[in-house]
């Protein structure tokens, strides 16, 4: 089963490649990472996430939260920040907890972790997160994304479309017609989307 951000992942990368054709636009709305191209990594406010991200925060918060006290307790931090994809060690999640509960409560509430969740997300290193979508997308690991591969993402994600739709969506991106989509195809698509901090090289261009 998927953690909330491959989940997220999924989705925001499978509207990129099925609307492709309107890639700058559309899938600057959905990504579920920065919106913003920037040279290098910047800290992020609230304000600086995109829809997508905050929901993503939301549903990892909602998780523990239950009774939705808007509280969860400390000590499901580093739970609910796997749900998100991080995978903190325990003296960071140590101090985390000690930063924000000063006070020893033993409970976090939601807006605190929103603020340090945004922290990690700002942390981020854009194209190790794009190979992760890749990677979810070649679940057998052979280096490239096939029309099987498609299939089986919008079995997943409940999409409706026919063999020949799923073929135009690789043709979209498969530069060297094999009839597959490989890392370095799937990276210049992102690019495009300026989903990619690094400045393009003159071979993309």
């Amino acid at each position: 089963q998927m953690c909330i951000r491959d989940r997220v992942s999924t989705q925001s990368t499978w509207g990129l490649l099925q609307n492709s054709k309107q890639i700058r636009n559309k899938f600057k709305q959905m990504s579920s990472l920065s919106k913003r191209p920037v040279s290098k990594p910047v800290k992020k406010t609230r304000n600086d996430l995109t829809e997508e991200q905050r929901q993503e925060i939301k549903e990892a918060f909602d998780l523990f939260d239950t009774d939705g006290s808007g509280f969860i307790d400390a000590k499901e931090l580093k739970v609910a920040m796997r749900a998100l994809g991080f995978e903190p060690k325990k003296e960071e999640v140590k101090r985390m907890i000690s930063e924000i509960d000063k006070e020893g409560k033993g409970y976090i509430e939601f807006q605190d972790f929103l603020d340090l969740m945004t922290v990690k997300m700002a942390e981020r290193d854009p194209r190790e997160e794009i190979l992760k979508a890749f990677k979810l997308f070649d679940d057998d690991n052979s280096g490239k994304i096939s029309l099987k591969n498609l299939k089986r993402v919008a079995r997943e994600l409940g999409e409706t479309m026919t063999e020949e739709e799923l073929a135009e969506m690789i043709e979209e991106a498969d530069r060297d017609g094999d009839g597959e989509i490989s890392e370095e195809e799937f990276i210049r698509i992102m690019k495009k989307t300026c989903l990619l901090y690094t400045s393009p090289s003159p071979r993309d261009s």
